[in-house]
């Protein structure tokens, strides 16, 4: 391994995101899932919760997602519950993301997104589930100034996981990691075994 490989391991692994992550449920479009897999890689998120229970998940091409996969772990479940409950232990904010009837949507930039944060998405055609949204701990939008209503699954996560971003390079999260030493030492010899 050459030394600029090792650095760049280094740097990415330094910046990794411990207290980020998102949530996507029933996504079936593979190209979606690959581009919401590169967006929390981009961002530092190392790991991404799945849950599947009335959609399959999709086969995804190496190449379409440009082996995003193998640096996000995917971590996969069967029933919301049993997803937010492994959140909720980890102490994670849920905030998933529909349309309110009544209107209490939190908009994107009211959200202190620098916290121990999940972000849910839903489905291209139904969106979230309703017990995604009874269990979640607030609803929020991307505001929008068009006519459109919703933009693609894989691009309402990029925008919202670049929000994140702005926020936690602002509150200077990407300069120093939440993940220990010995956390980090080993993310390091996992990503050169890879």
């Amino acid at each position: 391994m050459t030394e600029k490989r090792l650095n760049r391991f280094k740097t990415v692994v330094s910046k990794r995101q411990k207290y980020l992550t998102v949530v996507i449920e029933n996504v079936h479009d593979p190209h979606n899932v690959s581009a919401i897999l590169r967006s929390a890689d981009s961002v530092g998120i190392d790991k991404v919760y799945l849950i599947y229970n009335q959609d399959k998940f999709p086969r995804i091409s190496p190449v379409s997602s440009a082996s995003a996969k193998k640096w996000v772990e995917t971590v996969k479940f069967s029933t919301v519950e049993e997803c937010f409950k492994e959140l909720k232990k980890q102490k994670f904010k849920i905030y998933s993301t529909h349309m309110l009837e009544d209107g209490r949507n939190a908009s994107l930039y009211e959200l202190d997104l620098t916290k121990r944060v999940a972000l849910v998405f839903g489905n291209e055609h139904r969106g979230v589930s309703d017990e995604v949204k009874r269990l979640s701990d607030k609803n929020f939008l991307i505001p929008m100034a068009g006519m459109v209503q919703s933009l693609n699954v894989s691009v309402s996560v990029a925008v919202s996981l670049f929000e994140a971003m702005r926020q936690r390079e602002n509150a200077g999260m990407y300069g120093k990691s939440a993940y220990t030493k010995k956390e980090l030492k080993v993310k390091l010899e996992e990503y050169i075994n890879k």
